[in-house]
């Protein structure tokens, strides 16, 4: 039977995943890849504890988590779209130039 550590864990794994990968990309749609696993893995933890508890309150966090991951999706990949008809890259190091 898979218990609450089980899931627990998972999210950890999965939350340092997004965050290692937030560190080390220098591709701007891969760090948008990476905020949705960190989000994903927070999503994880609660519905896990909202299961355990037999409290909605976790599931309701999550819905509003997707919500907010999906507004930032859009809103990000419309400035990224933005940036690569500008500049033609990606990288990261690129954004320097904002640096006022």
């Amino acid at each position: 039977m898979v218990s609450l550590n089980h899931y627990l864990i998972l999210s950890a794994i999965c939350f340092c995943i997004g965050f290692f990968g937030i560190l080390r990309r220098r591709n701007i749609i891969m760090l948008f890849f990476s905020t949705e696993i960190l989000l994903n893995s927070v999503n994880i933890g609660f519905v896990a504890v909202a299961s355990y508890l037999n409290d909605l309150q976790g599931e309701i966090f999550a819905l509003f988590i997707i919500a907010i991951a999906a507004a930032e999706i859009a809103v990000g990949l419309g400035l990224v779209v933005i940036w690569y008809r500008k500049h033609h890259t990606l990288d990261i190091s690129s954004l320097e130039n904002l640096k006022g």
